[in-house]
């Protein structure tokens, strides 16, 4: 038992030193994929200077294998647009980012549901979350905003102030 207990300290000590190795994994695999699309490209021109058409379209069929390799690679380094639930994982590590703190706003606690208009003074600048990526929350679209509303976060279309989504007991 004391091992095994020995054994898990010892591994999740180890997972936070692992975190940046898997981000630089990605920057390298981003530049081996770079790297077979330049010997793809080169495989290409030979053929067509020296190959028949079977060969050059066998080429570029490759090519193509290559970029699309190289954009998924990319779009899942880039990629912050979390799941619909990832936040409620994050939060359970990651609680402090969730304190509710000493947070008031000039108005009462209203409880919202979906699809209520509500007023600009409950979704100005002072009340938007800058960056839902912290939160793992899903990314809004173009016209729509993360705000804090005492304990909830609500998604609000900017445009028509209208409710799109309500996550209820957000902050602890």
């Amino acid at each position: 038992m004391r091992k095994l207990i020995v054994t898990a300290l010892m591994a999740a000590a180890a997972l936070p030193a692992m975190a940046p190795s898997v981000m630089a994994q990605s920057s390298r695999e981003l530049q081996r994929d770079r790297q077979d699309i330049r010997e793809e490209q080169r495989d290409v021109h030979q053929a067509q200077r020296n190959g028949s058409r079977s060969d050059v379209r066998e080429q570029r069929g490759e090519l193509a294998d290559a970029r699309r390799e190289y954009h998924e690679d990319l779009r899942d380094s880039r990629d912050r647009n979390y799941r619909d639930h990832d936040w409620r994982d994050w939060r359970q590590h990651n609680r402090s980012e969730f304190r509710r703190g000493n947070w008031n706003a000039p108005f009462r606690y209203s409880t919202f549901n979906v699809g209520a208009r509500i007023a600009p003074a409950y979704y100005s600048p002072r009340y938007m979350i800058s960056d839902p990526w912290r939160y793992h929350l899903p990314r809004p679209t173009s016209y729509q905003r993360w705000v804090r509303h005492y304990n909830d976060m609500l998604l609000v279309d900017m445009r028509r102030g209208v409710v799109v989504r309500v996550l209820r007991n957000f902050y602890w």
